[in-house]
Formats: C-alpha cells, structure tokens, sequence
C-alpha cells in the first residue's frame, strides 16, 4: 500500500504478546539467541494487548529512525540492528535469486519505523516480544521478504518468535549451531480451545531488580537446577502440555502451567546471587489461587508468572467471573474501582460466604493494580488503512490532532 510517491512504501501491521507456558530461560548463544530449552506459548488477543508499527521506507530518508511510543530511540541498538540486517539480507538474496533483475533501488532506501502498544509497557508485559515480531513482520512487509520469520524476530528478543503466530506455539530450540531450526511454529490455532480466558492482574510495577537478559545469562553460568531442568525435564513437559492443549483437558494444563513456573522461578532462586522477580502480591496470588481450587476440589484455575512480579491467569470461561470477585475480594481496588478490570466484559458476581472463609486472606487493598481480561488470539496482522498509519507523509510521527 503506498503512499503519494509510487517509489516509496509504507506499511503498518500489529503483532500480539504471548505469555509462555513452559518457559525459556537462558541462552546457549547469546548473539544468535539460541535458547538452551524449547518452549511453549499461548498468544493473547491483540483487541486487548498488541504492538502496532509503520515502516516506511523513502529514497529522500538520510539515515535510518526509530520511535517507540513517540519517543525516538537509538537505532544503533545491536538487536534492533540485527532485525535490520536479517531483512535486508533475506530481501537482497530473494532479489538476487528472481528473475536476474537489476536490485530495485528501495533495497537501498533507508528505513523510518514508529511502533506503539496498547498496553503499558512499564507493567513488564511481554512487551519487547510483542515489539520484535512487529518489527520483523512489518519490515519484511515492506522490503518483500517472504517465508519463516522466527529468525529475523528471535534475533531481536527470543520469546518473539512465538509471537508471530496465533493460537498455540512451541519454540524449538534446535540443535544447529547456525540456529537455522531454532524456530517457532503453531501446534494449535486460536480457535481450537474456544473457552479458556486469560487474566492478567498487574501488581503494582515497581522496577525490576535485574533484567532478564542478565538474570537469564547469571542463570546459565551459576545455577546447576537450570542445567538439570532444560536436559531432564522440560523435554517432557512440551509432550505433555502439547498433548493437554490438544486435548483441552484444562485439569493438567492448568497443573503443568502452575508446576513449571514455579520451576522457573526456583531456578532463579538456584542462581547465584539468587534472583526474586516475585513479590509479596505475587506470593498472596498464588496462595489465592490454590485456595480457590482447594475449595472447588478441582484446579479451575492456574497462575503462570515471567521474569516480574505480575500473575497470568488461565481459567475457562464459566469460572472467570468467580475468580475476578476473588481477586477484587482479597486486593479491594485502592480507587480505581470502575476502572479496575479492563478488557473482555465480565459480569459481577457475590462470593458465597464459604469460599470467602475459604480464601482466609486478610485484604491487600490497592495490591493488584488492575485486570486485563482477554482470551487467545491471532498471529500479527497487516492494517490496510492508511488512517492507521502512525507515520506521516513526511516520514515522521503523527502528531495527535
């Protein structure tokens, strides 16, 4: 889709977050981002959270930018620089492999990119995997790479890989030292398990302690657990939870969710200097969640927890209004009350008497921020209107009216 001058192109997709389920931590090669285990996520509904980015690219541009969130930012960074590299190099080398056409001169053009989300990314959601595959989806739009992208986006953040599909994805790790089949791929589409929700209860964001590309690379060299987790167990576990997604048997994918995120999180623990991304909240959610289910005698629902302290709920959609009291309940909103859950509607229920002494939380006002509601969603998209560019004519950010 172009604009006003026909040897230019400007092209805008969005892309979702995928919150992983058997999760990848650590790195056998830093610089290619190959992880040392394979992973499986669960992409979330870009209606609710998702990166939107315009790539423009222009023969009167002089250098390549880069704005996120209508910030301009280095665009020397080494990860974003290896984005760009990738889709130059697959879009000389399909080029130059066409029909022996002279290169068209817009493989020399330079690049201008604005990305936004729709979510805040101070809240430690996922957002550079979101981001990545924005990028790398968008870019190979507009420079006309075609095929797998998983590496283009990896190179970028690792988990983004997962996120250029919908529905259910694993990340293979690969064994090549290249990392040419260190890529993702959907196991089931987002429709296949129509009644599973997701909750996100954003704690409060404070800044965390280390990030994960340190956290993971401290982990790698100190901790003998991660060693023993990525080798002995984790290659069960992606049968196993292949299998319960297959199946949708929410019982042992909701147990399997619960069981490996505390594995992560020992093996953060295992590290040395040990690292603590959950905090007080986090710990009260996961008593909250286990005494919900204790009182039900069924897991109805399960927590998964990344390198912060916010908690990712699955449950299935008769138990969604439930859990959300439960939640409301045991951390009262501080003074956000109407605005305390965001996204998918969900109607309000009363807790029974029973399940609040059941619960035997004393309250934690204001301790969960607020709840995102969604469900599973698509792969990145391409926005055909050009009112949703977020570049201008001119190459430079839309100003707001």
């Amino acid at each position: 889709m172009a604009s006003e001058k026909p040897q230019d192109l400007v092209v805008t997709c969005t892309a979702p977050v995928n919150i992983a389920v058997i999760k990848y931590w650590g790195k056998r090669d830093e610089a290619l981002i190959l992880p040392i285990n394979s992973s499986l996520s669960v992409t979330l509904h870009q209606d609710q959270l998702k990166t939107i980015t315009t790539a423009a690219i222009s023969k009167d541009f002089t250098e390549d930018r880069i704005w996120l969130n209508g910030r301009e930012e280095d665009v020397g960074q080494p990860r974003l620089q290896a984005c760009l590299r990738e889709i130059r190099r697959l879009a000389r080398k399909r080029r130059s492999t066409g029909d022996g056409d002279a290169l068209p001169l817009s493989l020399s053009y330079k690049v201008h990119v604005a990305s936004e989300n729709n979510f805040p990314t101070a809240a430690g959601l996922a957002s550079s995997a979101a981001g990545y595959a924005c990028l790398a989806y968008t870019l190979a739009r507009v420079y006309g790479v075609e095929g797998d992208l998983s590496e283009v986006a990896r190179r970028g953040s690792g988990s983004a890989c997962r996120s250029l599909y919908g529905g259910f994805v694993e990340w293979q790790m690969g064994e090549q030292a290249d990392g040419k089949d260190s890529i993702a791929q959907q196991i089931a589409p987002e429709w296949h398990w129509p009644q599973l929700r997701v909750l996100i209860l954003v704690v409060s964001a404070e800044k965390k302690q280390m990030g994960s590309t340190v956290g993971m690379q401290t982990s790698v060299e100190t901790s003998t657990l991660l060693k023993f987790r990525a080798e002995s167990i984790v290659p069960e576990r992606m049968k196993e939870m292949t299998h319960c997604i297959q199946e949708r048997d929410f019982q042992a994918f909701a147990q399997l969710t619960m069981k490996d995120s505390n594995q992560f999180h020992a093996t953060c623990l295992d590290t040395f200097p040990p690292i603590s991304y959950l905090n007080d909240t986090s710990r009260r959610i996961i008593q909250l969640v286990h005494c919900f289910n204790t009182h039900h005698g069924q897991t109805k629902v399960a927590y998964t927890f990344d390198a912060g302290p916010n908690a990712v709920i699955f449950t299935l959609d008769d138990t969604v209004a439930e859990f959300v009291a439960a939640v409301r309940h045991s951390f009262p909103p501080a003074t956000n009350g109407d605005k305390f859950l965001k996204g998918l509607p969900v109607t309000p229920v009363l807790l029974s008497d029973e399940l609040k002494a059941a619960l035997a939380m004393e309250p934690s006002p204001g301790g969960v921020q607020y709840i995102i509601a969604t469900q599973v969603g698509p792969g990145p998209q391409v926005l055909d209107s050009s009112n949703a560019h977020l570049l201008g004519p001119d190459g430079l950010p839309q100003q707001d009216p």
